[in-house]
């Protein structure tokens, strides 16, 4: 069963050099919202074994990436292709919204 890979300021060049496409979820502790889309994530990271990367980021551990890439509000989810962002997600969505982004990059 895939689960998602815990992605720091450290691992996260790392993780984006793939030829696979990754959805990055950013997410905290005390967020609502993070929360109900938490457990979707998990879930995609065991659907999309092996053809896609799915991680996610604690803001509050991490908070180089998040500034990198101007994360304000969360859960944010960042989808890359090649190393760079090709589409965005703010605010927990039904999954039907995430697999469609993530789809669209395989």
């Amino acid at each position: 069963m895939g689960k998602a890979v815990e992605i720091t300021d450290a691992n996260f060049e790392e993780v984006i050099k793939t030829d696979k496409p990754v959805l990055i979820d950013f997410w905290a502790e005390w967020c609502g919202p993070c929360k109900m889309i938490g457990p979707i994530v998990e879930e995609m990271a065991g659907d999309y074994e092996g053809k896609a990367i799915i991680g996610k980021v604690d803001v509050d551990t991490n908070p180089s990436v998040a500034q990198a890439f101007g994360i304000r509000s969360i859960p944010t989810l960042l989808f890359f292709k090649d190393g760079q962002i090709v589409d965005k997600q703010i605010g927990a969505v039904p999954k039907t919204i995430l697999t469609q982004k993530l789809e669209a990059q395989l």
